[in-house]
């Protein structure tokens, strides 16, 4: 027996000829039917399922734990052949409904029934949570299968739930993640707002390439700069030691480890041949820091320590996937592995990297709501670790069971923002490896003069340059909406201070205070233009400059600075104090030297 499950704000039929010869009378079954808040059972009857008692009865178990559980106050027994090729003979189906309908009727519940055999016209209004959609396969002899056995979802408190029986209550953005990954419902389309903020600040595809490749002007470089040098100041943030590398983007094929590795990755990559040789562009920087550390002299003194590169990675997305700064065919991952004795050595390290993934996404005022890839073995040999990063989140993770043994890591957590549209968007992610280290003879030397090989954590603590970027203008894009002035943290601002002289009498003096401020390590410009200065604040105000000075007579004499500050308003302050709270705002952030002229007036155009 199949049963589709649906959980309907209202649901209407009626029957309007006959499909069958053998169509049942209207005798216990309504012809038509309107009905609000009710749990409509969609039932198909195999052959065989009423020579086993059992199945009816667990099919009225199913109804009735499910009614409950989604607060249905009925429920309408309803025939439907298509969720089977093996049906049963309309006399056997006829009366497995009936015996259904009539079993939930003496267990209390208030039930309908509607007609075999019959062509009826319904809608229905399915409501909108976890539970309002869920589907059954009842076997003789066998146990109720169900359709979301491979998930589960883990509370602070160490609950292990199915999602068949989840409760109400559930945060919104974990339940826009189990909508989106469990039960794969499509959010309404449309145009992200952020795209608007990538062509403002020039992120951009590259016409002349491949598609999915993207181009960076001087604004979006800064960021891309700034945002690299800080993944690096955030993995040294660890409490390890950290060895910052580089190397090459392409691999050969023809070496084992390489070639297994790529199997394991799947179907996404960039391929071509050259000498003869097939050749793999890396996904991602595991390649370079195997190959290289392969060949390093590893005691277990050093352990744990991580290695760290920012990657150009690649991989061959589908073109209806790609949107800009999110899914790219050419992006940029700041890798960071960190190599361990043992998988208890690496749970310890993965709680301090937990921690940071967590603290920096809320350093930009979001949150995660985040999918625990592992196995069923390593939850149950490993519950108190799952339950110490769940309860380091603080509200409820998604399980997704994966087969033993198919993957060279045994947990893979998937950090994901809801995006503007209600959709998850992953940015963080760390996976604890166990076979990698062998795959590439990568081995240290323990306490007994032993050769071992490590456990590998692979982690990029703020994701990949641009959905960092990608996550940042989001939380911009709900600024906005939520009617605030949108902003930029300062640090990744491309200029931080705009010089507005109030004439060209005063242009002197604003590149003394430019110099002033560049040599405290901050990127300033000068709008020299022959432009009014309500023109040239709005140029500032548009390109969301933090920090505008307007400089003429007044300030010259007085030596307070006419400030305006984005999103707080006008104020009066010493370059002193103005440089102050530059220096407070960018503290543990990294400084970089501006990527644009100094002077606004000799910038050509550029959209």
């Amino acid at each position: 027996m199949k049963m589709l499950l649906i959980h309907a704000k209202k649901f209407e039929y009626e029957a309007r000829s006959k499909a069958l010869d053998a169509a049942e009378e209207f005798d216990g079954a309504k012809k038509a039917g309107s009905y609000e808040n009710a749990l409509v059972a969609f039932i198909t009857v195999e052959k065989g399922d009423l020579g086993d008692a059992t199945v009816i009865q667990r099919a009225v178990d199913e109804i009735v734990d499910v009614a409950s559980r989604v607060g249905a106050e009925r429920v309408v027994v309803y025939p439907y052949a298509h969720l089977s090729d093996n049906l049963a003979d309309p006399g056997e189906a006829i009366e497995a409904l009936r015996r259904i309908h009539s079993l939930l009727l003496e267990r209390g519940l208030e039930a309908y029934r509607a007609p075999f055999g019959w062509y009826k016209r319904f809608s229905i209004e399915c409501l909108g949570h976890p539970l309002a959609e869920l589907s059954r396969s009842i076997k003789p002899g066998g146990a109720v299968e169900r359709r979301y056995e491979d998930y589960a979802v883990m509370f602070p408190d160490g609950r292990v739930i199915p999602i068949e029986e989840l409760p109400g209550g559930l945060p919104d953005d974990f339940v826009a993640l189990l909508d989106a990954e469990v039960f794969k419902r499509r959010r309404e389309g449309g145009t992200p707002k952020y795209l608007s903020l990538c062509k403002k600040f020039g992120f951009e595809w590259e016409p002349m390439s491949d598609i999915g490749h993207m181009r960076y002007g001087p604004e979006a470089s800064l960021m891309m700069d700034a945002v690299a040098e800080y993944a690096w100041m955030c993995a040294r943030s660890v409490g390890i030691p950290v060895f910052r590398v580089k190397g090459t983007n392409m691999f050969n094929l023809d070496y084992k480890p390489i070639r297994q590795h790529a199997e394991l990755f799947g179907d996404r990559l960039y391929q071509f041949e050259a000498d003869g040789r097939k050749l793999v562009l890396r996904y991602a920087a595991c390649h370079q820091q195997f190959a290289m550390i392969k060949d390093w002299e590893i005691s277990y003194r050093n352990l744990p320590f991580g290695a760290f590169e920012v990657a150009d990675s690649y991989r061959l997305e589908q073109p209806g996937e790609l949107v800009a700064c999110f899914r790219l065919r050419k992006f940029y991952m700041p890798d960071f592995h960190v190599f361990c004795r043992d998988v208890e050595e690496a749970m310890e390290v993965s709680l301090r990297i937990h921690d940071k993934i967590y603290e920096e996404i809320r350093k930009i005022g979001r949150d995660y709501v985040s999918i625990y890839n592992t196995t069923r073995s390593f939850l149950r040999d490993h519950h108190d670790f799952v339950k110490k990063l769940v309860e380091k989140e603080g509200k409820p993770v998604l399980l997704h069971f994966v087969p033993e043994g198919k993957y060279y890591w045994v947990i893979n957590i998937e950090y994901n923002i809801i995006d503007q549209l209600r959709r998850p968007r992953e940015i963080g992610t760390f996976q604890i490896d166990i076979g990698n280290a062998k795959r590439f003879d990568i081995k240290y030397t323990d306490e007994n003069g032993e050769k071992k090989y490590p456990v590998i954590i692979h982690t990029a603590l703020i994701g990949s340059l641009e959905r960092y970027i990608y996550a940042v203008f989001d939380t911009a894009v709900r600024a906005m909406e939520r009617g605030e002035t949108p902003r930029l943290p300062l640090w990744m601002s491309p200029i931080q201070v705009r010089i507005i002289p109030f004439s060209k009498e005063y242009l002197s003096d604003a590149e003394k205070l430019a110099d002033t401020i560049e040599s405290r390590g901050f990127r300033v410009d000068i709008d020299d233009r022959e432009e009014s200065i309500g023109k040239r604040v709005r140029d500032a105000e548009v390109k969301w400059i933090p920090y505008v000075v307007v400089y003429g007579a007044r300030e010259k004499e007085s030596g307070k600075l006419s400030v305006r500050i984005r999103g707080e308003g006008q104020a009066s302050l010493s370059l002193d104090e103005l440089i102050s709270r530059l220096e407070e705002e960018s503290r543990g952030y990294p400084k970089l030297r501006s990527t644009l002229p100094r002077l606004v007036s000799i910038r050509p155009h550029y959209r």
